[in-house]
């Protein structure tokens, strides 16, 4: 019998009020008076059940930013490239490339035996729509500035041309694509592998406007396809029979929405869900299970930072800014969470080329509250009161409430925690962001520029508001620097700028992502991008 019942919507709400300990308890309860069977492992092979945590803020890969949404969209959808386990690109929809006229332009030549889930064969004609339509103002693009080196690109998404057609990446014909760049960018392929330069199929879009992305009227090409989505509870995908590398193991994935940490292990104590990840997995239960032979730790390439809004008071002052960051002893924020976290010394993680352990401001008290002096603000009097924004998920809770005790042990003023439920938090952060918010960032490509570009002068996802035209122009030109170390010291040379002269963000720590695997839960890959690829993983007794 199928114990899905478990976890409905008005259970769900009712699972949320109670402790895991009689959460636990209860889900067993209910589980066996189901069956009627024997305490044993439950779990119908073939089928994936895992917890995305909460509602994807949207399926339209052009509009949305969040990891979240990603898990799903990387799932149901092909580029031109992939990733594999080591971050190298290698073919996908595109089986090779020509790279040419000193890597200002790359020439895409596309599989003939890729299909959208409708038949439909995938073609030049869908990446050229695709990457126009990220680029029209009118779409609103979360990561429009990802082709900002494709000529015109820039100049499109901000009005200044009107005529899509001027975009620097056209299809020369069915199979072949090809992309003209301003300079050279030593990051470029990566792009292609990231879920915002998908294909788009144009007359799907048109048809059916706003309502394009659901299960009757979206179209897709990877390995799944979406079957069902029942909003604030459940998306249910099933195996694509057209994909080109071959149907998935899987017959079926199911990924819930439940935001309580506990609850969602609990439901994984209970075999409800084959495996789960830091959105389910708590320090408290990674503790415990640390020693089990399905637990995983995978470094992640993800910064954690405190950002300010630098347009409200007291944030637009940089001796504010930078006494809040003296303020906070990064070391503590791992052993609150226990789960293999780095404290930051710079915004561009150890692994890549720019890091450095002098970039951000040390832990000093007495230099933060010289700081604060300089401000105005001598041991804090007179403070006014601001709001730290942070999304509904245990773990961050931890955070928030160990900075609020931080600075008002060392600077003696007090923070107020707002707390929102993941959408809207992130519409809140873009559209008005509070004087403080806790964010992180998983890096879209293993290279420093997808740090560095998210604080440039206009990004869609600077929700700082900061500006400054050194840091642009350090950052853009080490874009297009093909010397290793020189590009290397630019960013090194910017990374100084945000967190130390200027402090517009305070870096936190780097992040890992924890997992636990039911042994019948097999096939499962994840990277240091924190992608969740599917497409291999199966359920069976076999894999015990």
């Amino acid at each position: 019998m199928n114990l899905e019942i478990t976890i409905t919507r008005h259970f769900l709400d009712f699972l949320k009020q109670t402790s895991s300990i009689v959460l636990s308890a209860i889900l067993l309860f209910v589980g066996l008076g189901l069956t009627g069977c024997s305490p044993k492992a439950r779990f119908v092979p073939g089928e994936l059940r895992m917890n995305l945590g909460t509602e994807p803020p949207s399926l339209d890969w052009h509009i949305t930013t969040d990891g979240t949404s990603g898990d799903v969209i990387v799932n149901i959808m092909a580029g031109l490239t992939q990733y594999q386990q080591d971050l190298k690109c290698i073919p996908s929809v595109a089986k090779s490339w020509d790279v040419l006229d000193d890597g200002r332009r790359y020439v895409f030549h596309l599989r003939d035996d890729v299909f959208w889930t409708d038949g439909k064969p995938v073609t030049a004609y869908d990446f050229e729509y695709a990457w126009r339509r990220i680029e029209d103002p009118k779409t609103g693009g979360g990561y429009a500035d990802f082709l900002n080196d494709v000529e015109n690109a820039q100049e499109i998404n901000g009005g200044q041309i009107t005529d899509l057609t001027k975009l620097g990446a056209h299809a020369l014909d069915e199979h072949t694509f090809e992309v003209r760049l301003k300079k050279p960018a030593a990051y470029f392929i990566y792009l292609t592998a990231h879920w915002s330069t998908y294909p788009m199929r144009k007359d799907v879009v048109e048809k059916h406007g706003d309502r394009w992305t659901e299960p009757d009227n979206i179209v897709t090409n990877g390995p799944f396809k979406l079957a069902k989505w029942q909003h604030d509870y459940k998306i249910e995908l099933e195996p694509n029979e057209k994909f080109f590398e071959g149907r998935p193991k899987l017959n079926k994935v199911k990924m819930f929405m439940v935001s309580e940490q506990s609850t969602a292990f609990a439901l994984f104590e209970n075999d409800e869900l084959d495996y789960v990840d830091n959105r389910s997995f708590s320090t408290h239960d990674v503790d415990r299970y640390r020693n089990d032979a399905g637990y995983i730790r995978v470094p992640l390439l993800q910064g954690t930072y405190l950002g300010f809004n630098v347009l409200k008071k007291p944030f637009d002052n940089k001796h504010v800014r930078r006494a809040v960051s003296m303020a906070i002893d990064k070391t503590v924020f791992p052993k609150l969470l226990r789960r293999g976290e780095r404290p930051s010394t710079s915004w561009i993680p150890e692994e890549l080329p720019g890091s450095s352990e002098t970039s951000a401001l040390k832990f000093n008290p007495s230099a933060a509250r010289a700081e604060l002096d300089a401000a105005g603000f001598p041991e804090g009097k007179n403070f006014p009161s601001v709001q730290l924004l942070y999304p509904n998920r245990e773990d961050t809770r931890l955070i928030v409430e160990s900075i609020q005790a931080q600075l008002k042990k060392n600077l003696g003023i007090s923070i107020e925690l707002l707390n929102q439920e993941w959408k809207v938090y992130l519409a809140t952060r873009k559209k008005d962001p509070p004087p403080l918010f806790r964010a992180n960032w998983i890096a879209d490509y293993p290279d420093p520029e997808t740090y560095m570009n998210l604080f440039t002068t206009g990004n869609g996802n600077n929700h700082t508001r900061w500006s400054n035209s050194t840091y642009d122009r350090l950052v853009q030109n080490a874009a297009g620097e093909l010397n290793v170390d020189k590009r290397a010291e630019m960013y090194r040379q910017a990374d100084t700028i945000l967190c130390k002269d200027e402090a517009a963000i305070v870096p936190t720590f780097v992040s890992t992502q924890n997992i636990l695997m039911k042994p019948w839960t097999s096939g499962l890959k994840f990277n240091a991008l924190d992608i969740h690829i599917l497409k291999h993983a199966n359920t069976a007794e076999a894999a015990k």
